[in-house]
């Protein structure tokens, strides 16, 4: 899945590694080693966080698009 949701990626120092947040995914984030690597990481939590909230009901936000504020 090719995902439209906002994507947030730092550097961790504590963890020694890239953290990539999906802030309209509720706890949606995933890491890597390397910054390519947590950007696959994250389309793949993506996706197994939206089939999860599709089997237990739950809502899931549309991709917002850019932040106006940011």
């Amino acid at each position: 899945m090719n995902s439209k949701y906002e994507l947030i990626m730092y550097w961790s120092e504590e963890d020694n590694t890239f953290v990539v947040e999906v802030p309209e995914l509720p706890g949606c984030m995933a890491d890597g080693p390397t910054q390519n690597e947590a950007l696959l990481n994250a389309q793949i939590v993506i996706d197994q966080w939206i089939e999860t909230a599709e089997a237990l009901g739950r809502e899931i936000s549309k991709p917002k698009g850019k932040l106006m504020f940011a």
